[in-house]
């Protein structure tokens, strides 16, 4: 069975799950999630400009109404069950859990834990930290020790 530890930062969508579940073909996946909840990740300003730039006016006016703290964790974990059984929908395995502390700590620990055999990194694009190499997947890829692949999330949640 192949073991891939997958960070998101919001719900899975139906074709997120399509895409993740088919990298592999018949293969089975054991799938262990990390899940970030998008207001507790980035301050608002760079989410912001991340909407600018992607032309979502409105999504950078409303950035000020993103959830934080416990809200932020309430529809986290909302979230992370959507996504764990859509997942298992599939056939594959699936267990998650939110991040607490630090995204890229978290995600090295459960890499060790788990033996993964990678990483995939499924967020919306952001742009600033990507630019800069601070993104998850960037900064990820020196830490963890395997194969760390990125991918955009197909549609908003």
């Amino acid at each position: 069975m192949f073991t891939s530890v997958l960070m998101i930062e919001k719900a899975l969508t139906t074709a997120d799950v399509e895409f993740v579940t088919t990298l592999h073909g018949d293969e089975p996946v054991a799938f262990h999630v990390l899940l970030q909840p998008r207001g507790e990740q980035a301050d608002r300003l760079l989410r912001a400009i991340d909407d600018v730039a992607l032309g979502e006016l409105d999504e950078a006016v409303r950035e000020g109404e993103t959830p934080e703290g416990d809200e932020a964790r309430s529809m986290g974990e909302r979230a992370l069950e959507v996504s764990l059984k859509a997942l298992r929908t599939t056939g594959d395995t699936a267990e998650g859990r939110l991040v607490e502390d630090h995204p890229l700590d978290a995600l090295k620990k459960l890499v060790e834990e788990v033996r993964a055999d990678e990483v995939i990194v499924l967020t919306d694009p952001h742009y600033v930290e990507e630019f800069f190499h601070r993104d998850w997947a960037s900064r990820a890829r020196h830490k963890v020790g395997v194969p760390v692949l990125k991918l955009f999330s197909h549609s908003k949640a």
